[in-house]
């Protein structure tokens, strides 16, 4: 039986609800089913979401509002969406409690840690000690350009066999205190943290690159995983 996997999606000013294709593509090339999740407010409808999925895929897309980890907004806070911020969190707590599988990937992976207590850095240029790499490549999206180095007692080392990969980077925010029960498995030589995960969860992965774009070995397992963990 192939599983039923929810995928988050951005929202316009004019209300437009959007997903890039690669996200439902690598999906279905895994062995699931996507299944396209319009942001709502609506509590009863985020239970049944819960109930239904068998996993939740978190994509990328704008800044959180730092008022969901009790900080105001810097000058350098990006556009913010609330509806999607509280649908998202509201949904990763539910499937969280559920021990249902859950990917994020970018901002899916600060979704991950906010819904679970952490906070993040708004900006990591304005906040961060250390001299930083470029996190917002100007290359194609699937061209990797900078490596992470990843923790061996892992979840995600388990999956990509590898302890340094290349990843693509398209971010500005990052996490900065991990949220209850997450561990920090990977960072880029520059400190900034590239995923996260839990352990006592089945599946709970987040990610600050954007393996969907990318075509290699460790971002199909990653993909594969995932789908496996949602069977």
């Amino acid at each position: 039986m192939r599983p039923l996997i929810g995928i988050s999606t951005g929202m316009t000013e004019k209300k437009t609800v959007t997903v890039h294709e690669v996200n439902f593509k690598r999906i279905i090339e895994a062995g699931g089913v996507p299944l396209i999740l319009p942001n709502t407010l609506d509590e009863q409808t985020i239970t049944i979401y819960a109930d239904t999925l068998d996993g939740l895929l978190l994509t990328g897309g704008p800044d959180l509002d730092p008022l969901l980890f009790d900080e105001e907004p810097l000058k350098e806070l990006g556009g913010i969406t609330p509806d999607r911020d509280f649908f998202e969190i509201k949904l990763t707590q539910a499937m969280y409690e559920k021990k249902k599988p859950i990917f994020g990937i970018c901002r899916g992976s600060q979704v991950l840690n906010v819904a679970t207590g952490g906070t993040l850095y708004q900006d990591i240029y304005a906040q961060h000690e250390q001299k930083l790499l470029k996190h917002g490549q100007d290359a194609p999206r699937e061209y990797p350009t900078h490596f992470i180095e990843i923790e061996k007692d892992s979840k995600l080392f388990e999956i990509v066999k590898q302890e340094k990969i290349k990843v693509n980077t398209y971010h500005h925010q990052a996490v900065k205190d991990a949220g209850e029960n997450i561990f920090i498995s990977s960072r880029a030589s520059d400190s900034v943290v590239e995923s996260i995960e839990c352990k006592e969860h089945p599946f709970a992965i987040g990610v600050q690159w954007h393996p969907e774009y990318i075509k290699d070995e460790a971002s199909k397992a990653l993909f594969t995983a995932f789908i496996e963990a949602a069977k």
